[in-house]
Order: structure tokens, then sequence, then C-alpha cells
């Protein structure tokens, strides 16, 4: 049985984690930290794991820490887990971590969308933990740096038709929703309810950090460096995240042309989903699960496709990738653990 560990348990996606893991056959849950709540149990915090994870939340000692698991996910925030990460890893631990700190293959471009990176020797081990495109290296390594939310539904959406050279890759435009958890649990005021409910606004605008992240990894499918033009905003829904992606088609692109991409480049992955030919994809469709929908529709009039893609923020954006590359890590099967029907209504 694999020994997982969870390094920041009482945020949404720690709380995540713990109910995948609760029926992941192979693995179990051995040690949860949160500063916070240290000595309540995990169900106190989240009472829908009642009964399913009872396990104490801790605050323990990193080098106590590394003796009670085998694979570690590091669900805090940026920054911290550059002080975290170098010690399980040396400790002989495997690490999937959830911040920012070891997405960005450059150190030079992290620094300049957050702050002095303290660990840049690490950059370089750290595979970027998309599975339909880095599976054979996620195998391979000890460190996994878990995609953010807003670029795993933007990359999936594009990935097919940069790879193929369908799209003039200068006139991406990301248009991204969000639910409120995006933002996660800490009390702000732009979260609370009357903030939120009934309206509908965009925030960082120009200046949303995913942006280097999503630029790297379209830039490395289309075989050089490339900027887009992405806007994140937030819906008054819990979870969810829906990106319409715009592209300019290259000429003589036609739609039968993009529909055989599509469907080659995703054939053998489960966990994407392409919409039926007039059909869009929804967040309720998605929601609870590890599912991405995509659908998509050549505009003839424009000369542009228009990409519609749908994750839960929570689970596909965020935990659920995270035990797909546990599991792609450790050997078990991919979907193992995952196979949650999503919840609608």
């Amino acid at each position: 049985m694999l020994r997982i560990g969870i390094v920041g348990a009482s945020g949404y996606t720690g709380e995540e984690l713990a109910r995948i893991i609760s029926s992941h056959p192979g693995a179990e849950l051995t040690v949860a930290t949160s500063r916070q709540f240290a000595g309540k149990k995990i169900s106190e915090v989240f009472p829908n794991l009642r009964g399913m994870v009872e396990i104490t939340l801790e605050n323990v000692a990193l080098d106590e820490l590394a003796e009670r698991a085998d694979l570690f996910f590091t669900a805090v925030p940026h920054q911290t887990a550059m002080d975290i990460v170098p010690k399980l890893l040396a400790a002989g631990c495997k690490v999937v971590d959830l911040s920012a700190d070891f997405r960005i293959s450059d150190a030079k471009v992290y620094e300049e969308w957050y702050q002095a990176h303290s660990a840049p020797e690490y950059i370089a081990q750290a595979v970027y933990g998309l599975p339909e495109l880095n599976r054979e290296k996620i195998k391979a390594t000890s460190l996994v740096a878990n995609p953010g939310c807003y670029p795993t539904s933007i990359i999936l959406a594009t990935a097919p038709l940069l790879k193929a050279g369908l799209i003039d890759a200068t006139t991406i435009i990301a248009d991204s929703k969000s639910g409120t958890s995006g933002a996660g649990r800490a009390a702000l005021v732009g979260s609370l309810f009357c903030e939120v409910n009934d309206g509908f606004r965009a925030y960082k605008v120009g200046e949303h950090r995913h942006t280097p992240e999503i630029e790297q990894e379209l830039g490395l499918l289309a075989d050089k460096p490339l900027t887009i033009s992405f806007t994140p905003h937030l819906l008054p829904i819990s979870r969810g995240i829906l990106s319409t992606v715009y592209a300019s088609l290259k000429d003589g692109v036609d739609a039968d042309q993009v529909t055989a991409v599509y469907e080659d480049f995703y054939r053998d992955e489960y966990f994407v989903r392409l919409c039926p030919a007039g059909t869009y994809p929804a967040t309720q469709y998605v929601r609870g699960s590890n599912f991405c929908d995509i659908g998509f529709k050549v505009d003839s009039r424009t000369g542009r496709i228009v990409i519609v893609s749908v994750i839960d923020n929570l689970v596909k954006g965020a935990a659920g990738q995270a035990v797909q590359n546990m599991n792609l890590m450790c050997g078990f099967p991919e979907g193992l653990g995952l196979g949650v029907v999503p919840l609608f209504p």
C-alpha cells in the first residue's frame, strides 16, 4: 500500500485529495498537515469526509514528515512549496507539487511573475504534469509540477491544433471563467457571497500569473515562443472552469481536418471527452470528476476556430490530475481511484 501525505490539507484542494485518496485501492493517507487546524480530525474541518477520512491534522516538522509517507502532495501556496519540496526529495520521497513553484522552466520568468526562487536547481528536475502531453516523462520522475486549473483547460483545448500546425499561433485568445473555489478557502472580501452572487466580472486582466505557464506549454507545442491574450473571469458558482479559446485557422483548413486532428489526438485519452458536432460542454457535466470536455466550431465567416473547454477546477484542475500523476509515477493504472461519474445536476 502506497503511503500518502498531504501537506496543506485544510484547503479545498487538500480536501479533494483526501476525498479521492479515500477510495483509491492502492493508496492510504498516512499524514495530513495543517497549522491552523492541528489536532482536529479532517472530518471536523470538512464534514463531507465524516466516516470516510478520519485522520487527525498535524503540524509536523519536516525531518519527521518525510518518514511518514512515500509520496507527498504539496497543496501549499507558491513560495512555501520551494522550501518544502527539496527536503522531501532529498529524503527519497516522491512529490506532486500543486503550487506554481516548479511549473515555469525558466527561473527568471518565474521571478518576473512571482518572487525570488530559493530552489531553482530543482526546476529542471520537475516534469510538467499534464498526462495527455507528458505521460512517459511523468512515469520516470520523482517531482511533478501539477498544472494550474486555467492552463489545463486552455492547453488541452488548443494542443491538437498547435501540434498539427492548423492555426496561426500568434492569434490565440483565451477567455476563461472560474467558480469561486479557485480563489481558495481563505476569507477574502472578493469571494464573499454578496460580492459574487448575481454578478460576473473579469479580474487580473493582462496580468494573471497563469499566463507564462500557458505560453510556455503552448510554445512547446508550437515549437516556438508565443504570446497569447488571456482574461480570467469570476463566475457565481462554487466550482468549474469554462474556457473559450479563439484562433485564426491557416488558409485551406476546414472543419473535417480539425475534427480528424482532435479525434486522433485524443483517441486514447479517457479523461478528455470530445462533444458531438454541433454541441458544446458545460461545467455541470464534469462537476466532481476528472474529465475535460471539449467542443469546437469552425467559423467559416471569420476564418477562426472557437474551442470551448470545461473542467472541474478542483479535480482535473488540481487534485484529480494530481492523483492521475501519482498513478503514473507509482505504476498504477492511470485512472485508478478517479472513476467518478460527474455530479449532475
